[in-house]
């Protein structure tokens, strides 16, 4: 397996998950994703706690893919 982390967070009313992509380099990912046919759905946003963008998958929805600027496995 790849490096990989799991948040869990507090919440009020129904409960919903999210699945994101972690990457190191957010900038290089979708240059090489759109080399490779991609369509980005939401160009790089500043979430504060990293760098948030999505990708489009072949049913119309969207994949968030993200660089986190916490430690993480990628990110010591």
């Amino acid at each position: 397996m790849p490096p990989a982390e799991l948040a869990v967070h507090p919440g009020d009313g129904d409960s919903h998950h999210e699945l994101y992509l972690m990457c190191d380099n957010i900038h290089a990912t979708l240059a090489e994703l759109r080399d490779k046919g991609v369509d980005v759905a939401r160009d790089v946003s500043d979430q504060g706690w990293g760098l948030l963008a999505a990708i489009r998958l072949p049913d119309g929805g969207e994949f968030p893919i993200y660089e986190p600027r916490h430690p993480s496995p990628l990110r010591p």
